[in-house]
């Protein structure tokens, strides 16, 4: 049977205090801003500057440091969010709840991100800015339901239900994921299929390989830096009338 130590097992019991929460997130967040930063420069500069030209697609390739690790955010916190979202239904934590809601709008922007530079690629690469192709609308229904969970939670105005009615949403939507993810395996799509972790050819390059693992890791600490700012204001929307909230306004 596999035991959780003690330490790791208090840390997140403390986590799961608001007071806690906002404390230690606030300690936490110039560090994370400051990784973001260095690691997004450092990818930009080797993917615009120090990768080579492909030798099809010449330079207009390199928007994949952009599209490639918008696309897969797209699909990791829209899984986070439907995890938060079980967590939140079945033990009623609210920090679970805020977390799932704090990660929409973030990751409702990295799949209009993935849409926009995609239908920018596409068009010189199959001249046309969209096609019905199951991996982009799976994409596209993807958007719907980031932007269907940010209207359903506004929409209802006592919280903890608007947070229940997202959570099953959220899970109920993460079948999307998969088929997403396996579409241009399953159907013959337009869409080129996978080059990064494939072993046989075609896949990427090395020196094309860094720099786009390098802002896949910078979106993940960007998607961190901007939930956690929104998981802190709406945990003080939330614990307004809290006295850990009003010694902080004091």
């Amino acid at each position: 049977m596999f035991l959780i130590p003690d330490s790791v097992g208090r840390f997140f019991h403390r986590m799961a205090s608001p007071p806690h929460f906002y404390a230690f997130t606030g300690r936490l967040l110039p560090w994370l801003t400051a990784i973001f930063i260095i690691l997004t420069a450092v990818g930009l500069y080797g993917g615009l500057f120090l990768a080579p030209a492909d030798y099809q697609q010449g330079d207009s390739y390199r928007i994949i440091y952009i599209h490639v690790p918008s696309a897969w955010m797209s699909l990791f916190i829209y899984v986070v969010m439907a995890v938060a979202g079980a967590i939140g239904l079945v033990w009623r934590i609210k920090l679970a709840e805020i977390v799932m809601i704090s990660s929409a709008s973030v990751g409702a922007g990295f799949t209009f991100i993935a849409l926009l530079t995609g239908s920018l690629w596409g068009k010189p690469m199959w001249g046309t800015w969209w096609v019905w192709d199951a991996r982009l609308t799976s994409e596209l229904i993807l958007l719907f339901l980031y932007l269907g969970v940010i209207a359903l939670y506004g929409a209802i105005d006592d919280k903890r239900t608007a947070s229940r009615a997202v959570a099953i949403l959220a899970i109920v939507g993460v079948v999307n994921i998969p088929i997403i993810h396996y579409s241009v395996e399953w159907w013959n799509t337009l869409h080129q299929g996978p080059t990064v972790s494939k072993i046989d050819k075609p896949s990427i390059h090395v020196s094309m390989l860094i720099p786009l693992l390098t802002m896949a890791v910078a979106f993940k600490f960007y998607y961190l830096v901007a939930m956690l700012q929104r998981a802190r204001t709406e945990l003080i929307q939330r614990e307004r009338n809290s006295q850990w909230v009003k010694g902080l306004i004091e």
